[in-house]
């Protein structure tokens, strides 16, 4: 297993097989060490602060382990007013922030042309701009990039395509697919990512997911662990194990040395040091949510996220302890 840790290291590079026998080895402290090597070795150690604003919990789909899913009828549901994302991005610039993050369910009441409107009045602001708003046409997505949208994130979740199904009701695997390809060849910043431990998957599969993520050539992999939720079809489900999100986290991490990888809300959730193993395993963005806080609570993607929810000022001090930066610039992935 050595062999395999210093070959991914060196080569950035494994097939199949290595993968899913580095997923199965229980010494995870031997490759989140070398995952932090490889962080620090090509994207340093400055940290990027991304502002996240969740501005519409409405959601059309029916993702198994969503809590915003549209059958879920014990939801309250919320959609922010331009003014509010606009002051909202307003006070975040004036703290600091250079990447603002826009991120909601599928909400069909956000057309294009509202949407254009938004991205025009954001990037007055001299802030990256990143969407996660789901799945679009190829004539969104490029409108978007024209109104001048920098970064897209859209999971794929899980690439074994009968889970995705299970997971995804009257959602296309293909479709899925196609919208990310879309976005990379339309000149997007493109991130993904996947879920650990769903029901039914595998360590095959989770092998699977990171070589997809290579063939993409993702500028941003964000990797979480399944969250069983109240008031969804997988509630009585286990979570996912966090160690393996970390381990997934930090193969990616060497097999695609210099692109953008967050620590997860979702990991916080589960792990009260869920953020800080994360940061030393490979891990160089932290999201921060600047929801408005009337709103924060009912953006219930799965339970207790908000318990994760920290401060400017409490990410520095957290920073400071593991002698990381702040990092100033707008974060891009630049190779």
């Amino acid at each position: 297993m050595k062999d395999l840790i210093l070959k991914a290291k060196n080569k950035h590079d494994l097939s199949f097989d290595e993968i899913v026998a580095l997923l199965k080895y229980k010494n995870q402290d031997e490759i989140f060490k070398a995952a932090n090597e490889i962080r620090e070795k090509y994207v340093g150690n400055g940290v990027h602060i991304r502002g996240l604003i969740e501005f519409s919990n409405v959601c059309k789909q029916n993702c198994k382990y969503c809590g915003i899913r549209a059958q879920n009828k014990c939801q309250e549901r919320y959609r922010l007013s331009e003014d509010e994302i606009i002051q909202t991005v307003s006070e975040a610039t004036n703290l600091g922030y250079k990447t603002i993050v826009l991120q909601s369910g599928e909400d069909d009441y956000f057309d294009e042309k509202k949407m254009i409107s938004l991205i025009k009045k954001i990037k007055k602001y001299d802030v990256a701009l990143t969407l996660s708003i789901g799945e679009k046409t190829h004539e969104n997505y490029k409108a978007y990039k024209m109104a001048g949208a920098d970064r897209y994130l859209l999971r794929i979740e899980t690439t074994d395509k009968t889970l995705y199904k299970k997971m995804h009701p009257n959602m296309s695997f293909e479709n899925r697919k196609l919208c990310l390809y879309n976005l990379k060849n339309l000149g997007f910043e493109t991130g993904s990512g996947c879920l650990v431990g769903l029901p039914e998957q595998s360590i095959e599969s989770l092998a699977c997911d990171i070589l997809f993520f290579k063939e993409l050539e993702a500028d941003m992999i964000g990797i979480g662990p399944f969250i069983a939720t109240k008031k969804t079809p997988l509630e009585m489900f286990q979570n996912g194990d966090i160690f393996l999100s970390f381990k997934v986290m930090a193969i990616v991490r060497l097999l695609m040395p210099d692109i953008n990888i967050p620590a997860t809300t979702a990991m916080e959730t589960l792990l009260e040091d869920g953020r800080k193993i994360a940061l030393q395993s490979g891990a160089n963005v932290v999201m921060i949510n600047i929801t408005p806080q009337i709103y924060r609570l009912r953006y219930n993607i799965y339970d207790n996220k908000n318990f994760a929810n920290v401060s400017l000022s409490e990410i520095k001090k957290l920073l400071s302890s593991l002698n990381r930066t702040v990092a100033l610039d707008f974060g891009s992935h630049k190779s």
